[in-house]
């Protein structure tokens, strides 16, 4: 038996030219992600309710929390950072300029979401409310995500079939 056959395969110039996704800190960053999302609901969810004295999620006899709705909007804070993090793992891995329609992708949920509660028949200063809270946590996930990409791409060696430094743009 050959020493070769215990070598693994050289890697092909194709696979060498292409960025590598670091999946362990990519997840990670979307995990920080995540528990900043869900700060930034739980503090937005306490000005308006405790400073601004404005009713969002629950009466206003429930306290400056609220009741069980903060927590479950934190939570979806968090859930929505988690999907947008698998959105962005599937970009880098199958789109050029995958940084860039993360951030159109991103901004318009995140448009989507400062609008909705504008259109649901509740006192306007609560909608006003709920829509400002979106409009950080959105705009929170997109630009973490974003940072945490150019964290989470090794860049390839050059060769034939190498993107160029501007892949992520």
């Amino acid at each position: 038996m050959s020493d070769s056959m215990y070598r693994p395969a050289p890697r092909s110039d194709a696979s060498a030219s292409r960025p590598r996704v670091r999946a362990g800190r990519l997840w990670a960053g979307g995990i920080a992600t995540a528990v900043v999302a869900a700060l930034v609901v739980v503090v937005g969810v306490l000005l308006v309710r405790g400073v601004l004295d404005i009713a969002v999620l629950a009466p206003s006899g429930r306290g400056t929390y609220g009741d069980s709705s903060t927590t479950s909007y934190a939570l979806m804070a968090a859930v929505a950072a988690l999907a947008a993090t698998a959105l962005l793992h599937l970009l880098l891995v199958a789109v050029p300029k995958p940084v860039a329609f993360f951030g159109w992708i991103g901004s318009l949920a995140t448009a989507a979401a400062v609008l909705l509660p504008l259109t649901i028949t509740d006192p306007m200063d609560s909608a006003l409310a709920t829509a400002g809270i979106n409009l950080v946590t959105g705009v929170c996930i997109v630009s973490l995500l974003c940072a945490v990409a150019s964290a989470a791409v090794a860049p390839p060696r050059s060769g034939p079939g190498y993107p160029g430094p501007g892949y992520l743009e």
